[in-house]
């Protein structure tokens, strides 16, 4: 029967109403929500307790080192920090293999869909130009375009392949069920309420207005505070210790994958797709999250994932993540230290919104991608991606809030960088100022880092040095080498700037 209590006076306080019980609630169901009151209360106690007991922690030991990653979505920032995991972690970043299986895979059905999309637009014109030759069909922004290659092409001149045939449309029809898995991936990955939708640019190079549209539509951002790998972990089964997918369920990706990975393989070799998708201007190898070259050994059943597949592997987040390392410093006499890496993940925000939660760091590490000097920003066309990191990079030194903050530069994706200028796309047709200069990674390298050192020197709030790094962070060997060098000379200005060392 109804409580006698269950009428509570809520005049003047909105809170009261909302937090009050239904009004025809039963002395059952009051003393089970007074239980559950309690012990969310006793979580919430003990939560408390633990902070301000970390805080008197933090108080009697050294002062943590604290780096914070900072660029555009896909810049790199997730992949240096896998670095900075594989570096101070290693244990723990290889007990995550089964998991980045899955991410691995769910990137290999995107780039697969991106080619079937090609396919289904290229069909669509044709079908219309056989149709009504005189009505265009309108997939797309009927503007200019940049090719791979670097040049202004109408529309039209997309087309300019071979036509598709039988063996393909059987080829594309045969590996559909791709779709399906990718949603169920998805699906998984992102429970009800823990994934945001965020805009970027997932098709390289100077893709069609549709294409883009279509990359807003599907990109997938992971809430960097979701618990994403352990989801994964389950979804894969028992056996996902050692990397098996579990074939005892029949809707297993790595099933379907293994069964659809000779087509895969003849689809990405097929010498007319590799033409669609030039015509199309569009670059799967400078894609984040690229595994075609490796079909075979990605959709092994047993497949695991290496180190490099872990870092190349792309799964974009959203939020402010903190990841802790504990090293040892042998120049500090063997002192641990508290490291701390801090990840704003895929926001184009403004500076002065966050510049005052993070005016304690020690450093901040900016990524600035120069194989986007060809590519607009997805989520507006007119801001050109390597223009957009000097301009986010201008308004970081200018900031008072950071001037006594070392700002370490990383000019990366020199790979896809060096890719571009030796395909023949001109540097200077995109980055104006550059000019007619040799189009050769030298010069436009050199050129870069000059224009990033003077916005370094002229708006930053007092002198401070300058540090520059040409970095391919998919490339474990060099950029281990660069970040321990930086991570122990942060940590030395640490020590130096309380009285550890001399």
């Amino acid at each position: 029967m109804p409580s006698k209590n269950s009428k509570i006076v809520t005049d003047g306080d909105p809170l009261a109403w909302v937090m009050a019980p239904p009004p025809n609630e039963t002395e059952e169901q009051r003393q089970a929500r007074i239980a559950a009151e309690a012990e969310a209360k006793r979580i919430s106690d003990a939560i408390d307790e633990e902070l301000q007991r970390q805080a008197k922690a933090e108080k009697r030991g050294p002062k943590p080192v604290k780096i914070l990653l900072l660029g555009q979505s896909e810049s790199g920032k997730s992949t240096t920090l896998k670095n900075f995991q594989l570096m101070n972690t290693p244990k723990a970043f290889r007990a995550e293999r089964a998991s980045w299986r899955a991410v691995v895979h769910l990137n290999v059905v995107r780039s697969i869909r991106v080619i079937l999309e090609a396919m289904s637009e290229a069909q669509a014109y044709h079908a219309s130009t056989y149709s009504s030759p005189n009505t265009p069909i309108k997939t797309h922004a009927p503007d200019l375009f940049h090719s791979a290659s670097g040049s202004s092409l109408h529309r039209d001149a997309r087309y300019q392949h071979p036509p598709l045939t039988p063996e393909h449309l059987k080829l594309k029809l045969r590996l559909s069920p791709l779709v399906q898995v990718e949603e169920a991936l998805i699906r998984k990955l992102t429970p009800a309420g823990s994934a945001e939708i965020e805009a970027t640019q997932r098709i390289a190079g100077g893709g069609s207005h549709a294409e883009r549209a279509r990359a807003l539509d599907r990109e997938i951002a992971v809430n960097s505070q979701f618990a994403w790998k352990g989801v994964f972990h389950r979804m894969m089964g028992r056996n996902s210790s050692d990397g098996e997918a579990d074939f005892s369920d029949p809707d297993d990706p790595g099933r379907v994958l293994h069964a659809c990975a000779e087509d895969m393989m003849t689809l990405w070799n097929d010498p007319v797709i590799k033409a669609l998708l030039r015509a199309q201007g569009i670059r799967i190898e400078d894609m984040p999250g690229f595994f075609l070259d490796s079909l075979e050994r990605v959709t092994h059943p047993r497949y695991i994932p290496t180190d490099d597949d872990i870092l190349r592997a792309r799964l974009k987040t959203l939020g402010v993540s903190e990841h802790r390392f504990t090293i040892k410093q042998v120049f500090a006499g063997g002192i641990s230290r508290d490291l701390r890496i801090y990840d704003v993940g895929g926001h184009r925000s403004l500076v002065p919104a966050w510049a005052p939660f993070f005016d304690d760091m020690d450093a901040i590490l900016f990524l600035a991608p120069l194989s986007g000097f060809d590519q607009v920003l997805a989520e507006d066309e007119s801001v050109n991606r390597l223009e957009d990191s000097v301009l986010l990079w201008k308004s970081i030194c200018s900031n008072p809030l950071l001037g006594k903050t070392n700002l370490i530069l990383f000019l990366n994706k020199i790979d896809i960088f060096k890719a571009k200028l030796q395909a023949g796309i001109q540097f200077g047709q995109y980055i104006i100022s550059y000019g007619n200069r040799p189009n050769d990674y030298d010069n436009t390298s050199a050129y870069m880092r000059r224009k990033f050192g003077q916005i370094h020197r002229e708006y930053s709030p007092q002198a401070r040095t300058f540090y520059c790094h040409f970095t391919s962070v998919t490339d474990t060997k060099s950029t281990s080498a660069v970040l321990l060098d930086i991570q122990e000379s942060i940590i030395f200005a640490n020590l130096k700037s309380v009285s550890l060392t001399g």
